[in-house]
């Protein structure tokens, strides 16, 4: 663990003036003023007591982490517990981690790792500070860990058991049962040295012993009654390969990878509550054990996310990818990171939902329409406008070349980009003697307070003229196959007496000439219960049959040339975005993220 420069915290830090105040924030704070942290000192890298303390003052005020396990894809708990890393490191004056938990070589694939980085990565954060990545695995410390175990087996603080699993579990007892120690217990720690040695290299079978720590089997808090940290397990590793075929358990690991780090405010979600104490205890130890040095880290537990209408279990996930009830971990109706980007999901609308969800110890439900709202408040102010047509049906003006004198004509039409921003300027477009509008806007017999298209009623094509409606044609079956109206002279939108003709309704259109065809998906909650899983409900028995429509529809011109990624507002219709994996310049291929307003709205 040898020392390159030293590095200083990124000196954009966040102003925290206007952020809402938390139990976080407090503790930090409070931290920052006593001072608590001041003393450490940073060795340029990751490593023990002697390493740190041969190092330069750490220039990071706080130091923090966001470590995930490389098992699968993120989801959008995740992206709390990122925010929250993240954000409160820059905003403090100090330096974000992301670590790999990789201690389990059979779940963790490179997969895993690469996604992982590409998705907080578009969440806006990055682990490079002044030329220096703070990209870290845990399997990177096995060296250490492995001699940290062998310091507390010679401080008779562990011990190698031999009990089969289902004995530990029998004498590890429950809330009302004190446990019973094991028949190992007080082996000398010569012996427990020989036998973890033993299990280094690879003399013993899966299973067949563990390293517990020794604390105390009466414990009230199960989690310390002499908990495992280490296990025997023959597989081979995405990043050590088969050096080990030991491997630390998460509970041991965690803790100490924060020590080496110098992490000062180890946050984490509430079911890591009850391992505190053993997170401060082990951390404790080795610092008896002249291995690590105070002030040492602290673990603060908040209130994880829960949104309704998904499931984060990574099993469950997992079964609908498997099974085919989506398309793949990328599929938009999924809860990962790289599913909600698909979707169309903005990196501003999961931190604008993490903030306003708040930062707490009381857990609760947050209704997905908060995603929803935090969406539109960040695309409201800077996706363009455009006209799209999702039901098509033709609407043909039939006193065309009456009005113009030339069916061929087309009248120029344009309309801002974004009104209330100029300067992404102008949508071109033209209308024809035929145009796509939306099924629904035409009713033979209308009902009460429908001012769209009827016989005998006028409306405006936005941004074009009026028309008054005269009929339809149909086909055999009685089918409306198209509309019929005709245009009412002088009445186009921006132009001298353009408003002479009252009209009760408006409606979208595209120019059959120069509309483009377009796949439009619409996909929606991918479940019908806010929570799909409640009570040991199979999840998949309410799936929601409705959650991915897909039509052929028509959109702007100006849409022609647009990039993947693109996001846009439809008038009348929603946000969407041009799909990243299906969507190609000629070929648009658009994802609805969500509607103007909540349809799901009781």
């Amino acid at each position: 663990m040898n020392s390159p420069k030293n590095t200083a915290p990124d000196a954009n830090a966040e102003d925290t003036d206007h952020k809402p105040s938390n139990f976080l924030r407090q503790v930090i704070e409070r931290d920052m003023a006593q001072g608590t942290y001041a003393s450490r000192k940073w060795g340029g890298t990751p490593g023990d007591a002697p390493h740190h303390e041969a190092g330069q003052p750490d220039p990071a005020k706080i130091r923090t982490r966001f470590p995930p396990e490389p098992n699968g894809y993120l989801h959008i708990g995740h992206a709390k517990s990122i925010w929250l890393n993240f954000g409160l490191a820059k905003e403090y004056g100090g330096i974000g981690h992301l670590r790999f938990d990789d201690t389990n070589p059979e779940k963790e694939e490179q997969e895993y790792v690469d996604g992982i980085i590409d998705v907080v990565k578009w969440l806006g954060y990055d682990w490079d500070v002044n030329g220096t990545s703070h990209l870290y695995y845990a399997s990177n410390y096995f060296d250490f860990m492995y001699e940290a175990a062998e310091a507390l087996i010679n401080a008779g603080l562990a011990y190698v058991d031999e009990q089969t699993p289902d004995e530990m579990r029998a004498n590890r007892g429950d809330f009302t049962t004190p446990g019973t120690n094991s028949p190992f217990r007080d082996r000398s720690p010569a012996e427990n040295l020989e036998r973890f040695r033993e299990m280094r290299d690879g003399k013993h079978a899966d299973g067949a012993m563990v390293l517990r720590a020794k604390i105390d089997m009466a414990s009230p808090n199960i989690n310390l009654r002499d908990p495992a940290i280490y296990r025997i397990k023959h597989a081979e590793h995405h990043n050590t390969g088969n050096k080990w075929c030991i491997y630390p358990m998460y509970t041991y690991a965690h803790p100490i990878e924060d020590a080496l780090e110098n992490i000062t405010h180890s946050i984490c979600t509430l079911e890591f509550e009850d391992q505190r104490p053993f997170y401060d205890w082990l951390l404790e130890r080795l610092a008896e054990l002249k291995l690590l040095k105070h002030p040492l880290p602290k673990q603060y537990e908040f209130a994880r996310l829960n949104l309704t209408y998904i499931v984060t279990s990574k099993r469950k996930l997992k079964q609908l990818v498997d099974e085919g009830h989506v398309s793949g971990w990328d599929d938009p109706r999924m809860p990962t990171l790289v599913g909600l980007r698909r979707r169309g999901y903005t990196p501003e609308s999961l931190k604008l939902m993490a903030e306003r969800s708040g930062v707490s110890k009381a857990g609760g439900w947050i209704d997905y329409s908060s995603l929803d709202i935090a969406l539109r408040d960040d695309l409201e102010g800077k996706a363009p406008r455009a006209m799209a047509v999702l039901d098509p049906v033709k609407l043909k003006l039939t006193n065309w070349a009456e009005v113009f004198g030339s069916e061929s004509h087309r009248e120029a039409c344009s309309a801002p980009a974004h009104p209330h921003v100029p300067e992404l300027g102008v949508r071109q477009f033209s209308l024809g003697p035929e145009v796509w509008i939306e099924r629904d806007d035409f009713a033979e017999v209308p009902p009460k307070g429908f001012f769209r298209l009827f016989p005998g009623n006028k409306v405006r094509l936005k941004y074009g003229y009026v028309v008054e409606c005269t009929g339809a044609e149909k086909d055999a079956s009685g089918h409306v196959t198209a509309v019929l109206a005709k245009l009412v002279p002088d009445t186009k939108s921006g132009t001298p007496g353009a408003d002479a003709v009252k009209v009760k309704g408006t409606i979208t259109w595209l120019g059959v000439h120069d509309a483009i065809a377009a796949e439009i998906r619409l996909y929606d909650r991918l479940f019908t219960e806010g929570q799909p899983d409640a009570g040991g409900r199979d999840f998949l028995s309410v799936l929601n049959p409705a959650s991915k429509k897909v039509t052929q529809g028509f959109v702007e011109p100006s849409l022609l040339s647009a990039d993947k990624d693109a996001k846009f507002q439809f008038e009348r219709h929603g946000y969407f975005v041009c799909d990243q994996v299906d969507h190609a310049k000629g070929k648009p291929v658009l994802n609805r993220v969500t509607g103007l307003k909540d349809s799901w709205a009781k």
